[in-house]
């Protein structure tokens, strides 16, 4: 998947139209409180795709301005080698949110990717937190339009305007999903966070994870699904993680470092079904080529491929390349 480029879909307001690849891992994102030192040198040897640093509901109320010159500190100074550096900043609702801004990007911009805006609702909210964006880095020198925005979803308003939101700005790369908050703004009956409410047959998530999905992807976003708060209950973490894998989410937070080794192999492809993509692709390739007849459709062993089948075959061949797997299996020219 691609952004749309520059030549072909104008920026949004504030923002500069950019080439930027937005589609980085994210299988497992850790949320690290940025307020905890112990918890920020320890997050940097965990194989996360993505370590997020939050100043939001992780951090209270009175710790939030030292936390801001913590995470300036690890960014500058820690190894996140591999990993996408994202700071989630607090909602645009709160006293805290501009200068969490402007005190992050000004003291790490350089060593950051992108920066986490929770509880958005509105399409207004992006293009303020891209505007604001924009100013610093031209104030500081910095590359203008390389950090990228998280977009977290946490309410039924936010949810109603997500499409909007998902085309706010060409700095947007995630839609992300928060069932916490949203479970309350809805008055979900449950309390535990991502687990089916009682009394319901069918999965009460569906249509809200369906959602956002579309949002993203009509936007080549990413989607990632939220996280699951019983930290110790990994099989729950599995089958929760399974459910948003399985409709299409590229990834999902994680809390605890043993959730994290189930997010990457959860939102990764089965070896098997990454050495049949990839078998798909060689041979679609082969029948289309003057060698192989110029044909639009072949046989892979008792499967029919076509350019349909080469489409879905790039999007596991895509997962499976992007978290490092390689193949075993080798295309064979068919005889005759």
């Amino acid at each position: 998947m691609t952004r749309p480029s520059p030549a072909t879909a104008p920026a949004a307001s504030g923002s500069a139209a950019s080439s930027y690849d937005r589609l980085r891992p994210r299988r497992s994102c850790l949320a690290v409180p940025g307020s905890n030192p112990r918890f920020l040198e320890k997050a940097q040897g965990l194989p996360a795709d993505q370590v997020f640093l939050d100043l939001e509901d992780a951090c209270a109320p009175l710790a939030k301005p030292e936390a801001r010159h913590t995470v300036v500190k690890f960014l500058n100074e820690g190894d996140w080698t591999g990993r996408t550096r994202v700071v989630r900043v607090n909602d645009w609702t709160t006293e805290w949110t501009y200068r969490d801004v402007v005190t992050v990007v000004e003291g790490a911009g350089p060593n950051l990717d992108c920066i986490m805006l929770p509880k958005v609702q509105d399409a207004g909210q992006i293009v303020a937190l891209d505007l604001l964006l924009t100013q610093i880095e031209k104030t500081m020198g910095f590359e203008v339009g390389r950090i990228g925005i998280e977009a977290q979803i946490e309410n039924a308003r936010g949810l109603n305007n997500v499409n909007e939101i998902a085309e706010a700005s060409e700095r947007i790369e995630t839609i992300i999903f928060g069932p916490a908050d949203f479970m309350a703004s809805i008055n979900m009956k449950s309390l535990v966070v991502g687990e089916q409410p009682p009394g319901y047959p069918a999965d009460a998530y569906h249509y809200i994870l369906m959602k956002l999905l579309m949002a993203a992807r009509a936007n080549d976003l990413q989607a990632i699904d939220g996280p699951y708060l019983q930290i110790r209950n990994v099989d729950g973490f599995r089958a929760v993680a399974g459910r948003a894998a399985a409709l299409g989410f590229d990834g999902k937070w994680v809390l605890h470092p043993g959730q994290v080794e189930a997010a990457n192999e959860v939102f990764s492809p089965s070896q098997e079904d990454y050495d049949h993509a990839e078998l798909i692709l060689d041979a679609y390739e082969y029948c289309t080529s003057e060698a192989g007849g110029r044909k639009g459709s072949a046989m892979l062993g008792d499967e029919m491929i076509d350019e349909a089948s080469r489409k879905m075959a790039l999007v596991v061949a895509g997962k499976g390349r992007a978290a490092g797997m390689r193949r075993t299996s080798t295309f064979e020219i068919p005889e005759g």
